[in-house]
């Protein structure tokens, strides 16, 4: 377990192999609630190499000391990726686009 926000990893080994590798992180929030934005690969054993990139978002919360995996989201390719950050920024300009309609001059 980790006590402190930037031990948090995804990093799994069994038998001495790393079978997922973290290759970046963003944290989204902190707190006692924190969310956190993965990269990583898994590995292939039948290829003994790495697959491709994949992301997940992870949802951690503080009890005892120790923040404890409460939620995690997987992002299942790319291609979900590219959407879910294309439908973020076209909503996003929406938004921003609306404010600055409503604001007085």
């Amino acid at each position: 377990m980790s006590s402190t926000i930037d031990e948090i990893t995804i990093n799994y080994e069994e038998d001495g192999v790393l079978l997922v590798k973290e290759l970046d992180k963003e944290i989204l929030s902190k707190g006692l609630n924190t969310t956190i934005l993965f990269r990583y690969k898994e590995y292939i054993a039948d290829k003994d190499e790495y697959g491709p990139d994949k992301y997940t978002i992870r949802r951690y919360k503080k009890i005892g000391g120790e923040f404890k995996q409460q939620a995690k989201f997987n992002i299942s390719s790319e291609r979900q990726g590219k959407i879910i950050a294309e439908t973020l920024t076209r909503w996003i300009n929406e938004s921003q686009a609306a404010d600055d309609e409503e604001a007085p001059f």
